[in-house]
């Protein structure tokens, strides 16, 4: 099901009995609303890629906020929980919604790192914030830029949505510290999260590893190590889609060409800037300006 509504779209995709895709995607200046019936069978994890949400409950008596990069998962087996969603302006988010029973029979070897598949919890409610892993991040604009034939899409899509739900529960492994002895150390963790910041905050002229791993008092391996554990990526390729991102997000506001975005992000020239554009996201900056104004 598909529905465009001025500059916003829908789209639901049902993948199979108990397992359905939903697609927000708000361009307009206004916030967007939308419902849906769910009943209380339903575990719902909801990922914002950019912009926000609010998802209110009970008459509205509470809410959820779904930030920027930031996912939740929602389980209650004890009451419905509908979506009532409050899409914010420049927003694009992606919902699961799947049956406890069929989330079963793809994690039950798993159930025991997994908080709420297990014996004693599954009658209790079950809520999670994260941010958004950039392995995530790629798989998500995978399923959204996806421009394979119709016949076969949903297949694509199916794929795609099983490699994401592996890689968003990875994450639990590694938080319980059993298998990543580097994150044990909180002080390591503090140090790897540092490193992120300081090559976002100089995404234009980053520093190299070695200065990196300096400034946060770490050495290259450690550096390297922890942070592939800790954002399922290199240093230099968690960078790049960051950079990607961020000129996307540049692009999207109209208030820069392609040249000033470039710069912005770290390309003295723009056919480079273009060629890593088109490397990401499969069209040029131009063409996707383009595509927004339609």
């Amino acid at each position: 099901m598909f529905k465009n509504v001025g500059k916003s779209s829908f789209e639901e995709i049902n993948l199979e009995k108990g397992f359905y895709v939903l697609h927000f995607q708000n361009e307009s200046n206004k916030v967007q609303n939308f419902e849906r019936e769910i009943n209380s069978t339903f575990i719902q994890i909801h990922f914002c890629l950019r912009g926000s949400s609010k998802f209110l409950f009970n008459n509205n008596s509470y809410s959820f906020d779904v930030l920027d990069n930031r996912s939740i998962l929602l389980y209650n087996p004890q009451r419905t929980l509908p979506i009532n969603l409050d899409i914010q302006p420049k927003t694009t988010l992606i919902s699961l919604l799947i049956s406890i029973e069929k989330f079963h029979s793809l994690f039950s070897k798993e159930s025991g790192y997994i908080p709420f598949l297990s014996d004693k919890n599954s009658n209790r409610k079950y809520y999670d914030d994260a941010e958004i892993k950039p392995t995530v991040s790629i798989v998500l604009q995978q399923i959204i830029n996806s421009s394979i034939n119709s016949a076969i899409r949903e297949l694509y899509v199916k794929g795609k949505v099983y490699e994401l739900l592996s890689l968003h529960f990875q994450k639990d492994e590694t938080a319980a510290g059993e298998y990543c002895p580097f994150l044990v150390d909180e002080q390591n963790v503090l140090k790897i999260r540092k490193a992120k910041e300081i090559i976002i905050a100089n995404m234009a002229e980053p520093p190299s590893l070695q200065e990196l791993a300096n400034e946060i008092g770490l050495n290259i391996k450690k550096l390297k190590e922890g942070f592939k554990q800790i954002y399922g990526d290199t240093v230099f390729s968690f960078l790049f889609d960051y950079k990607m991102e961020h000129s996307r997000r540049l692009l999207e506001t109209n208030q820069y060409n392609v040249n000033e975005v470039g710069l912005q992000v770290g390309y003295s020239t723009a056919s480079h800037f273009i060629a890593a554009f088109k490397k990401k996201f499969g069209t040029t900056p131009k063409k996707y300006v383009m595509s927004l104004n339609n």
